[in-house]
């Protein structure tokens, strides 16, 4: 299906670019979420009549994720969970609980925005995990798990 891009993604293309994609991701997740629409002359017009707004909200989202990622930049979040003798956890540290500690210390993040690419902390010590605030903007975070004995 062939498709107008309505905001950068990431491995697919900029604002404005007409892609090709299989039929399931175009009305599965890129239409539906506001990414993108059909590529046919009706919405191409409509478009070119959009463009300046569409690029000045993107803009606007790249500063205001540039701006939380100098907030963000050698934070250190704390998370504590119950652990063994040999320093590995009763359970794990997730996405979700990185998130909710973050929301502690004042800064919403959304958990799929986190990137864990060994998986769930399964152990006690210090991680650096990176939080993807745009496409363009990724900010390195330490996340520090306490072991709590029983």
């Amino acid at each position: 299906m062939q498709i107008i891009l309505l905001e950068k993604v990431v491995n697919l293309g900029n604002l404005g670019d007409v892609v090709k994609v299989k039929d399931g991701y175009a009305r599965n997740f890129l239409i539906p979420q506001g990414k993108a629409k059909r590529a046919n002359q009706a919405n191409l017009a409509e478009f070119e009549a959009r463009r300046a707004e569409l690029e000045r909200l993107q803009a606007e989202k790249l500063a205001a994720a540039q701006e939380l990622a100098g907030k963000l930049e050698g934070l250190m979040v704390q998370v504590t969970r119950k652990a063994g003798m040999d320093g590995r956890l009763f359970g794990s540290v997730t996405n979700a609980d990185v998130a909710d500690a973050l929301a502690v210390q004042g800064f919403e993040i959304e958990r799929s925005a986190i990137r864990m690419p060994e998986g769930p902390l399964k152990q006690i010590g210090d991680v650096q995990l990176e939080v993807a605030l745009h496409s363009d903007v990724v900010v390195a975070v330490t996340v520090s798990v306490l072991g709590e004995q029983q």
